[in-house]
């Protein structure tokens, strides 16, 4: 009864047009009145306790990091120090796009700032280049979902919060998942590619590649001292948030100049407002998250799914393809905040190790960013390449399929995550 309650409730509260986080706390009250504890106090009291979090602080903070590098230049010296290194290959503006992506995503943490950087600045040139202009725009969008999965990651940190798991080791786990992320795009753009006619810029030369290195050095810099510092205990990973902030504002004003004083009001006043929906969303998301617990829907959830507890390899298929389900209809951060309670107790009482299940579940929700019809960054390639949802659905699929079999792979073995992760992560 009560998972009906649940679900009616909240897809009820959507289908009228209700904003999410306002969704979640009907949710909430529906789950209370049911059960027979309703009371408003309650309600407020979890909306205050669901951002009254230390390690939330690191969402602002990375939110205005990926504006700062975005307007301070450093997003284009990443795209110039990929192009002189892989451009001149047969599609090597795809593999620029795929390297940037990858490199970006250890800057930022933000998919949609990510893809839409990449697609103001590598689009009209793999257009210009004579790609198909869906394909491009479909490449660039697939590439900015590896921004949640290599750190620093705003999804890592929500999802460590929701589910008391260790952000630093998640941080460190989604380093080699986010490569192979990157990998599977290179043998789907190769493929993409074959048939084409396409002669690609002409390879440059040492010096063109050494001054592309020295103007991007301090661009580059940021992914080794996140990892560094994460690694080696200088800093948590809310810390990291603002030394990846404070960085790119020096780098961005007083190194590169490229951003003005008089912009900086604009670049806070945008990382604000997209901080304040992220957060209003964890606070509300407390408050279905508590009746969760207190309705045992996730002891109900665990008895239908018993039939799977005796094979961790089945039971992690069958949860990935219901949050690839679920990542169709939601955006990134209310499926995480609604499925991690859900979905915890029963990983636990199966036995699976916490990280590894937080590293498939993020990656499985980035690729639901570029699942139609919600696709959240699809949206944001489509505003800024100027092309239709029906083309860069059609441009996407082969990308997003290419990550949908490498999440699968990491499904059959857990070895290609938790390897790297012991490794990097020391644990």
């Amino acid at each position: 009864m009560t998972i009906a309650v649940f679900t009616f409730s909240l897809l009820g509260a959507m289908a009228l047009g209700m904003p999410i986080a306002f969704a979640l706390i009907i949710c909430g009250v529906a789950l209370m009145s049911t059960i027979g504890m309703f009371d408003a106090q309650i309600v407020a009291q979890n909306v205050i306790n669901g951002a009254d979090s230390f390690p939330l602080m690191a969402i602002p903070f990375f939110m205005l990091a990926g504006e700062l590098m975005n307007k301070g230049g450093l997003a284009k010296r990443i795209v110039n120090v990929a192009l002189v290194a892989v451009g001149h290959l047969r599609g090597g503006l795809g593999y620029v796009t795929i390297l940037a992506s990858c490199i970006l995503a250890s800057l930022s943490g933000s998919a949609a700032a990510d893809a839409a950087a990449l697609a103001a600045l590598l689009v009209p040139m793999m257009v210009a280049a004579g790609h198909k202009k869906s394909y491009a725009a479909g490449l660039v969008a697939a590439g900015g979902i590896i921004a949640p999965v290599i750190p620093p990651s705003i999804g890592f940190v929500i999802f460590g919060v929701a589910a008391g798991v260790s952000i630093s080791k998640l941080f460190l786990a989604g380093i080699v998942p986010g490569l192979l992320l990157g990998a599977g795009l290179c043998v789907s753009w190769w493929w993409v590619v074959r048939k084409e006619n396409v002669t690609p810029p002409p390879r440059a030369s040492f010096r063109e590649v050494a001054h592309a290195v020295v103007d991007g050095f301090w661009a580059l810099m940021l992914p080794a001292i996140i990892v560094v510092g994460l690694r080696f205990g200088i800093f948590t990973p809310t810390e990291a948030a603002v030394v990846v902030a404070v960085y790119s504002l020096f780098v961005a004003t007083c190194i590169y100049r490229e951003l003005k004083f008089s912009q900086l009001y604009e670049v806070f006043v945008s990382a604000a407002l997209t901080t304040s929906i992220v957060m209003f969303l964890v606070a509300a998301a407390l408050v279905s998250s508590w009746l969760i617990t207190v309705s045992e829907i996730s002891a109900q959830v665990v008895d239908l799914l018993k039939p799977f507890m005796g094979n961790n390899t089945l039971l992690m298929f069958a949860i990935m393809v219901v949050v690839v389900i679920v990542g169709t209809a939601l955006d990134m951060t209310p499926t995480i905040l609604i499925l991690t309670p859900i979905l915890m107790p029963i990983i636990k009482t199966a036995g699976i190790d916490p990280v590894y299940f937080g590293v498939l579940f993020i990656i499985n929700n980035a690729i639901g960013l570029i699942t139609p019809p919600v696709g959240v960054v699809l949206n944001v390639v489509c505003g800024v390449s100027r092309i239709s949802m029906e083309e860069i659905i059609k441009g996407v699929w082969p990308f997003m399929i290419a990550q949908l079999v490498v999440l699968f792979l990491m499904v059959i073995f857990p070895e290609l995550v938790m390897v790297p992760a012991k490794w990097f992560a020391g644990y």
